[in-house]
């Protein structure tokens, strides 16, 4: 087990080591000039060489590659061009408004996700099946920005019912975990109804309902645990996309996490918080995956047996 735990994690170190290659060369080939972007329309030749100086923006690209392995290896994401504080500072301080999202969102997920699901399975081509499918199909076509503003006119403007943007209480919350959950929810209800009736076809669920097993005890404790697999893939792959890929969600609320302090920085070329959004949420996806993955061999000892091979 142990053994399994550290092969997989090593696995994962020339993957962190390509993102960060190409995270610094992409800062590199996007147009744009972070030093203009300082200076502003009025400057002189004197002030743009001295910032290029001050900032090493002049040096090879070689040794800033190198210099920029060197400070993260110390926990360096550089400064801020803008407001030259510190940017990992600036990114851990926005990072518990993301996870808190984040973890809305999954909860929204998986709750819809997996009661659509093991619903939409025990009754195949039912009305009631075929409105979930519906439901999930257009969860699935619509666009994340859309469900929001939506949301937003008809729950917020309309109705009153919730804020429509803004960080404070619990109120503030549900319709950004809504609109962030929704098309994760589609996707989960589609695989675990697809899973649920193959799994219900097997000779062992068979097996249990002979022997007279009330349903509900056939389906959660026979049935549910052997649809984890693709299940808990679809909820690592999204909590890691919630995490890296909330830039819509937390602009379109006014959510103070790290996919609005990544647009910002865009907006403003300021290259150093850019290349540690980047690098740092394309760590977090990476974590979601990993721990992902350890969870096959826990759930199915199996997956260790052959991976050893």
């Amino acid at each position: 087990m142990g053994s399994y735990f550290i092969k997989r994690i090593f696995q994962t170190i020339p993957v962190i080591l390509g993102v960060i290659t190409l995270t610094f060369i992409l800062m590199y080939i996007v147009p744009g000039d972070p030093v203009m972007s300082m200076v502003g329309e009025r400057y002189d030749e004197a002030t743009i060489q001295k910032l290029r100086e001050e900032l090493h923006l002049d040096d090879p690209i070689w040794i800033q590659y190198f210099r920029f392995l060197g400070n993260l290896l110390h926990g360096d994401l550089g400064r801020s061009f803008v407001t030259f504080n510190p940017v990992l500072d600036d990114l851990l301080a926005r990072f518990p408004y993301t996870l808190t999202l984040a973890l809305s969102a999954m909860i929204v997920s998986i709750f819809i996700g997996l009661s659509v699901g093991i619903l939409s399975s025990l009754k195949p081509n039912s009305l009631l099946d075929r409105g979930t499918m519906m439901f999930a199909l257009a969860g699935i076509s619509a666009p994340v920005f859309w469900v929001g503003l939506l949301l937003i006119l008809y729950v917020s403007v309309y109705l009153k019912w919730l804020p429509p943007t803004g960080y404070g209480g619990i109120e503030y919350l549900i319709l950004p975990a809504i609109t962030l959950g929704t098309r994760s929810a589609a996707f989960l209800a589609r695989m675990t109804r697809a899973t649920m009736l193959d799994v219900l076809q097997q000779d062992y669920i068979r097996t249990a309902r002979a022997k007279g097993l009330p349903e509900w005890k056939v389906i959660l404790k026979h049935a549910f645990p052997n649809t984890l697999i693709p299940v808990i893939t679809i909820i690592g792959v999204d909590f890691g996309s919630y995490l890296s890929g909330a830039v819509l969600t937390e602009s379109i609320f006014g959510w103070p996490g790290i996919g609005r302090f990544a647009l910002d920085a865009i907006l403003k070329r300021d290259f150093p918080v850019i290349q540690g959004t980047v690098l740092f949420t394309a760590l977090m996806f990476i974590s979601a995956n990993l721990i992902v993955d350890l969870l096959y061999g826990v759930i199915d000892p199996r997956i260790r047996f052959e991976r050893k091979q």
